[in-house]
């Protein structure tokens, strides 16, 4: 997390001048559903699903329903169950780097 945050502010410090918050927040979209994807998938079995799902505070039912989902990693990622269980604010409070909220924060100044 630490080198991709390094990464992106680099990234953010070259190109942030540029009028380009729709590409911006399509490349956050697609970060914050990777993300999800990766945490998915070391999440291997199943019980462990559920009991991950179910300790974010998802209901039983759901954190079943989603755990014993035989979709793919990716189509998984972008589910309800993830995405409720793996918000936004969650990740960001994990450590992930939000670019469009650091791009809005840089384009403001030019």
């Amino acid at each position: 997390m630490e080198k991709r945050k390094v990464y992106k502010r680099g990234w953010l410090n070259y190109y942030g001048t540029a009028d380009m918050k729709n590409n911006i927040e399509s490349l956050n979209g697609w970060q914050y559903r990777r993300i999800r994807m990766c945490i998915w998938k070391q999440w291997k079995l199943p019980k462990t699903r559920r009991r991950k799902l179910k300790g974010l505070g998802l209901p039983e039912w759901a954190a079943c329903e989603g755990a014993y989902s035989r979709k793919s990693y990716w189509r998984m990622s972008n589910a309800g169950v993830a995405k409720r269980a793996l918000t936004k604010e969650r990740l960001i409070n994990w450590g992930f780097y939000d670019i469009a909220t650091a791009y809005q924060s840089v384009h403001v100044n030019y």
